[in-house]
């Protein structure tokens, strides 16, 4: 399995708008994004390095395992 580092938010955001996400607002230096359907919406924050522990929360959150985030991922 490959090492998940810190990544950019931009994207993030690409990988999660691919699930079918969408940019539903902003605040500060935090973007929200909410999908149809979903219990919770996702809060990235616009860091030029979001931490492990961010992303590892936003899938959990969004309901995808780490795999499908990394295939995912290849496409941005």
């Amino acid at each position: 399995m490959s090492r998940l580092n810190p990544l950019p938010w931009r994207k993030i955001v690409c990988v999660f708008e691919q699930i079918g996400y969408k940019h539903a607002g902003q605040k500060g230096s935090h973007i929200k994004m909410e999908k149809p359907g979903a219990a919770r919406p996702l809060i990235i924050p616009k860091y030029d390095e979001v931490g492990r522990d961010i992303i590892t929360t936003l899938m959990k959150t969004a309901g995808i395992t780490r795999e499908a985030f990394l295939a995912l991922l290849e496409n941005c």
